[in-house]
């Protein structure tokens, strides 16, 4: 028996006012994120405050509205844009990267902590435990949204997706969900339980993001502007992901590679 997907994006509609859920899972993702944040500041020896913490969510969510939008329509569609700028602002059908995104906050983060007189891996240190389960939810936006879907399967859960054609489809929306949401969430929260190194944290989040979406991304369908770009199966996604899996792996070395480094500064627990 097949399953089809049948969600209406919309999940209040006010006269012309329409309020998306893929919207209201980035709201979900900013007050996940701050609530955590706040749990990491009360620790003793944190380093941090809760006001700092919203300051850094705030920080953040620019970064990932902005990155995240600028980021789709530089790698994944720019001749779209180009012909029509105004769809540049109509963020509620979609059309955000993460890649994008995590520029746009990287970005934020150096400016708060140059503001708050925090060093930067200090800061990412901090930040990472706290965006996986926005990523995850956001994900369940972008299935909600019935978009992102993947290839062609017969595995029971497969669905069939508006847009996708008749035959079902892997959901690949909730693997990603899961995997760069719950599993990374688990990973990163866990081990950053402990003291850690300065970039330890960070190293960890890029490495296993990079990993899980580079997976991911083989049984999810390209962005159909784009294709696949080399050997009938590298996605852009994949060229993302590849420098993301580098640099993590980097980071945990320089992390790591004087074992009498300090056993972590504020901020990194």
């Amino acid at each position: 028996m097949q399953s089809y997907h049948f969600i209406d994006p919309v999940a209040l509609r006010l006269g012309p006012l329409e309020i998306h859920w893929y919207g209201i899972t980035y709201l979900i993702g900013f007050a996940v994120a701050w609530w955590l944040g706040r749990l990491r500041a009360r620790r003793p020896g944190s380093g941090w405050t809760e006001q700092q913490v919203g300051d850094l969510i705030f920080y953040g969510a620019l970064g990932v509205v902005l990155g995240g939008r600028i980021g789709y329509v530089l790698f994944y569609d720019l001749p779209v844009y180009l012909e029509n700028p105004l769809r540049v602002f109509q963020i509620w059908q979609g059309g955000m990267s993460f890649h994008g995104g995590l520029i746009g906050v990287l970005i934020g983060m150096g400016l708060f902590a140059r503001r708050h007189g925090k060093g930067f891996f200090e800061v990412t240190d901090f930040l990472a435990p706290l965006a996986p389960i926005g990523i995850g939810v956001v994900r369940v936006g972008n299935f909600i949204n019935g978009e992102l879907w993947g290839k062609v399967s017969d595995l029971p859960w497969a669905i069939v997706f508006p847009g996708g054609g008749p035959l079902p489809r892997h959901p690949s929306q909730l693997y990603e969900s899961f995997l760069e949401g719950a599993v990374l969430f688990a990973i990163v929260w866990i081990f950053s339980r402990r003291p850690r190194p300065v970039r330890a944290v960070s190293g960890v989040f890029l490495l296993f993001y990079g990993v899980f979406r580079f997976l991911v991304e083989f049984v999810r369908v390209p962005d159909p502007q784009l294709g696949y770009l080399a050997f009938g199966w590298v996605t852009m996604g994949q060229v993302l992901s590849a420098p993301m899996i580098i640099a993590g792996a980097v980071l945990l070395w320089l992390a790591y590679r004087n074992s009498a480094a300090p056993a972590g500064a504020a901020g990194t627990r």
